[in-house]
């Protein structure tokens, strides 16, 4: 889940860390889809080595989308996550390794929260069926119209966890999809791909992270690979920190806020299920050919690049006249571990630590004026100096009574700002608005889904005064009416005078900008007296293993599967105090749990039917031993936060002796394919035939070894690990059967599958976190204008690619002219276009007859703008030559940007739609000018191209 608000915070303070994604779509020819070869040069100027993704960053967004309807059944799910794939392949393109990892059974302190997330999800999902189920009727009474309600069962999102058989067929889907893709995708010929699925364990991103530690601790590694890691939690960002590597970029989906959502009553987009009127679905387009268009775009990529953040904290960590020597890289440590105060998915942040009060800069500026005290670092390789940490957590106690009183401040503030603007729009607003088809629009709204227009205006305007005519004296004439000649609750009522529209404020016991905050606090939230020192002590103690567990498990693994934090709530940094004896140390020899026992202890009872009869049961039982891990209801404390989804979850934690003790009942009970899910499995690697590696795993299984066999790291790009055969491998000449109906058998397969393991080291081994000898420290990206940037009051400019250099390109009025030329007819908009198409230059008619005595203009005028007509032809060695199909991108030898050539302007992108011989067709009745939709991207004019009279 990662930190809230902290990427948004990054992003703003460093905002050159972000480079927006070059990305090539596919052709259409002849109705043939073309797709994109990936074995060509990468568009956005960098060639990256290894990919890794974060799985399930994928298979939500996938399996039940906001922004878009869900798929409708399990076998679209797994088309869809193939698309995903394919799309994010076809923008890094990795040249050795593809790594695709599944959460796994977590850790038992990960367990928390993904209990916390699971029950919330089952009564959000529950409260939300009962609403919509209510307004259908409401509005059905009323004689309003919906579609009708589809019978199909409602998407448990809680299905994707370890042990279900979801995840159990999403792995073999994905091991189908590789061999696909294997066999017949150039970009895929010499990759070696590594799928670590559910019955792995471990979260996602920490066993991409296990699987770097472990090979940079081998001989073979190359020190200058160039990771990059697909993922939107946050806390990608400190783990690519943490592995020190030179070359280590993220990417993920550019986040945009209020994407529109369509209402789950009527499928139509502007409101909300709460909000929805019946209203029929009006007609899209003159022949209703739009209906099944989206109105939003598909969402695009961004690149963040760790090396650029390293530039930015390297300047802003550098202190001079220490009394020790200045390490980037310690000091790059010591901040991942600050970051951890604000909020981790392990422990709750500290109350005085927000992230949008500017706490992490608030800890940078404590620790430079600390550490000239504390005689070093805080951290080294995942392990945390207590006694440095104390000095930092008192100095953030001694300013937490201001920080406290600084927030109310705040919020009062803002409370105030607000009720002035409600009153302004109020004063500013008529008193009286109509509604219905009289409702005012604005002008480029008229065809917008939330609009109503009228057929006969007139008609309509005698029919309302007929209502407010005969309507009865208890009814204000001022009353706007539905189609049913009911009053309509919606327009039409007059506003109150008062301020009856603020939303009541949760009450807040706790007052921490009050004197005597810290004795309600504790009485409050832990139910124990301030003065009882000693569960404060046990309060702070765990706490503190929490932190140097949460580092340990960043730097090295997992230091314990079984320890957990056992409260609700963080203690106060002020109580940091004598903190520097205490015990750190962790249980050795821990396993993680079985995927079942997961369950149990992170399902609801509601989604017990992931789970075995017998098992299920003991969620449901009153007279089950462990019925009160499994509350029906369950209490949110918003803890000072103003959304339900910022509270606490007020759970009971489970106790693990207790649940194994009832589990032991019910194990019996499994039947062979239960069992099998509930164990725990192993990495599978694949090859193709071209790779190196394909003829030796060949004879593995000729041979039919038993043992464990070393991976020859000569062969493959310096991977070190072991091989063992694999009871369901994927063999040559063997067919591949598809898992989705949807889909055909590979009848012709040559790619191998072998289980794979990585280096094993000793358990008290440390993974050194330095940067390798023999890494190149990247080409410096910031330029002392990056600095300014906040401060000059120049507006930033989002970079596309990684080359700054690179040639911004314009498509010119003829340009327009020649894509509409050559866009076949017919071109549907496509759900996962990401362009805009341009917009209209001219309101006319694109070419008009000459009149009568009218001389003919030259050809070369075409390529001007109106304004411009006077100028003559650009000299020849300003003129640029255009290919048809590279777009509009000058023919240089010297611009890079020749290798993406399918990359800037594709048919798909613009949507336009040509007349009989390639011709956009004259405007006629049938409708407007065709080829030039009149909505999209603002695209500047071109610059003046001419400098010679025509006179």
């Amino acid at each position: 889940m990662g930190v809230p608000a902290f990427f948004r915070w990054l992003s703003r303070k460093y905002p050159s860390i972000i480079v927006n994604c070059v990305e090539e779509k596919s052709k259409e020819c002849n109705g043939v889809k073309i797709p994109v070869d990936a074995s060509k040069p990468n568009p956005n100027d960098v060639e990256f080595d290894n990919l890794y993704l974060d799985m399930n960053g994928i298979i939500h967004p996938c399996t039940h989308p906001e922004d878009k309807p869900a798929p409708k059944n399990e076998d679209e799910m797994m088309v869809a996550i193939f698309e995903y794939i394919d799309r994010l392949f076809n923008i890094v393109r990795p040249r050795r390794l593809l790594y695709m990892a599944i959460d796994g059974v977590a850790p038992r302190a990960k367990m928390n929260q993904q209990r916390s997330r699971r029950f919330r999800a089952s009564k959000e999902g529950m409260e939300a069926a009962l609403e919509k189920q209510r307004v259908r009727e409401e509005i059905l009474a009323k004689g309003g119209f919906l579609p009708p309600e589809e019978i199909k069962e409602r998407f448990d999102s809680n299905c994707i966890t370890p042990g279900t058989e979801f995840m159990d067929n999403l792995a073999k889907c994905l091991r189908y999809y590789i061999a696909d893709r294997l066999n017949n995708d150039p970009g895929w010929e010499n990759l070696t791909v590594i799928l670590s699925d559910a019955s792995v364990p471990g979260e996602g991103e920490h066993k991409i992270m296990d699987y770097i530690r472990r090979q940079r601790a081998q001989p073979n590694h190359d020190p200058n690979t160039h990771h990059c890691l697909c993922g939107a939690d946050a806390d990608l960002i400190m783990l690519g920190l943490a592995t020190h590597e030179p070359n280590f970029t993220i990417i993920r989906e550019e986040f945009k806020p209020n994407k529109p959502k369509p209402c789950g009553l009527c499928n139509q987009f502007g409101h909300e299920v709460k909000d929805c009127e019946g209203l029929p679905r009006e007609k899209k387009g003159k022949h209703d050919e739009l209906a099944d268009s989206l109105p939003c775009a598909e969402g695009e990529f961004i690149f963040l690049r760790l090396n650029v953040l390293r530039e930015y904290l390297e300047r802003e960590l550098t202190m001079a006249s220490l009394p020790f020597t200045f390490d980037v890289e310690r000091s790059i440590d010591d901040w991942v571990f600050m970051c951890f105060f604000v909020g981790n998915d392990f422990l709750p942040h500290l109350p005085s630590l927000e992230i949008r009060e500017g706490a992490i800069d608030r800890l940078v500026n404590i620790y430079k004026n600390v550490v000239h005290k504390t005689g070093g670092y805080l951290t080294e390789s995942g392990y945390v100096n207590l006694q440095r940490v104390q000095m930092i957590m008192l100095a953030v106690g001694e300013v937490e009574d201001s920080i406290f009183k600084k927030r109310k401040d705040d919020e009062d503030s803002f409370r105030r700002r607000q009720k002035e603007k409600r009153k302004r729009m109020k004063r500013d607003q008529p008193a009286f608005t109509p509604s219905g088809i009289l409702t005012p629009h604005a002008l480029s709204s008229r065809n917008s889904p939330g609009s109503q227009v009228a057929s006969n205006p007139r008609h309509a305007a005698y029919e309302m005064r007929m209502q407010n005519n005969n309507c009865s004296p208890s009814i204000s004439p001022n009353t706007s009416f539905t189609s049913d000649g009911s009053p309509s609750p919606v327009g039409g009522i007059k506003r109150k005078a008062e301020d009856s529209d603020s939303e009541p404020e949760p009450e807040d016991n706790v007052r921490l900008w009050e004197a005597g905050w810290k004795q309600r606090y504790y009485k409050n939230k832990f139910d124990v007296d301030a003065a009882d020192e000693k569960f404060r002590r046990k309060v702070v103690q765990s706490y503190v293993e929490g932190l140097c567990w949460v580092l340990r498990y960043y730097y090295q693994g997992c230091a314990s599967w079984k320890w957990y934090y056992p409260f609700h709530y963080a203690p106060f940094a002020s109580d940091f105090e004598g903190i520097a004896d205490m015990p750190s140390d962790f249980e050795k020899g821990t396993k993680p749990f079985k995927p079942l026992e997961q369950l149990m202890g992170v399902f609801p009872a509601a989604s017990g039917n992931f789970l075995p009869p017998s098992w299920r049961k003991l969620m449901s039982d009153p007279d089950s031993s462990i019925i009160d891990f499994y509350p029906e209801d369950f209490a949110i404390d918003l803890n000072g936060k103003k959304y339900a989804w910022q509270g606490v979850a007020l759970l009971p934690f489970v106790d693990e002796r207790r649940l194994r003790a009832a589990l032991e009942e019910v194990y019996p009970d499994l039947t062979p394919e239960e069992t099998k899910r509930n164990s725990l499995g192993s990495d599978v690697l694949f090859v193709g035939k071209r790779h190196p590696l394909h003829d030796f795993i060949v004879e593995l299984y000729q041979t039919g070894s038993t043992e464990p066999v070393d991976v020859p790291p000569e062969l493959c790009h310096g991977i070190q690990g072991k091989f063992s055969l694999d009871e369901e491998a994927i063999l040559p000449d063997q067919i591949v059967c598809s898992p989705v109906p949807m889909l055909r058998d590979l009848t012709q397969n040559t790619a191998v599958s072998i289980n794979f393991k990585d280096p094993q080291f000793a358990e008290d081994y440390i993974f050194k976190a330095v940067m390798l000898p023999g890494a190149r420290k990247p080409a410096t990206v910031l330029k002392p204008s990056d600095w300014e940037k906040s401060s000059n009051g120049r507006q930033w400019k989002p970079q596309l690619g990684f080359n700054r250099d690179r040639r911004p390109v314009h498509l010119d009025q003829a340009a327009f002219r020649t894509l509409g030329h050559v866009m076949p007819r017919g071109s549907g908009t496509s759900v996962y276009s990401n362009a805009a198409p341009p917009p209209v230059t001219y309101q006319g008619s694109l070419y008009r007859p000459l009149m009568r005595g009218q001389a003919q203009i030259p050809k070369l005028m075409s390529n001007m703008r109106p304004q411009d007509s006077w100028r003559g032809p650009p000299p020849l060695f300003q003129q640029q030559r255009f290919d048809r199909g590279v777009g509009a991108e000058p023919l240089l030898p010297w611009n890079r940007m020749l290798q993406t050539q399918n990359a800037a302007f594709q048919p798909n992108q613009y949507q336009m739609i040509a007349g009989p011989g390639g011709y956009p067709p004259r405007r006629d009745d049938r409708g407007g000018r065709q080829g030039y939709p009149r909505e999209g991207r603002k695209y500047p004019l071109p610059p003046p191209s001419g400098r010679y009279s025509w006179n």
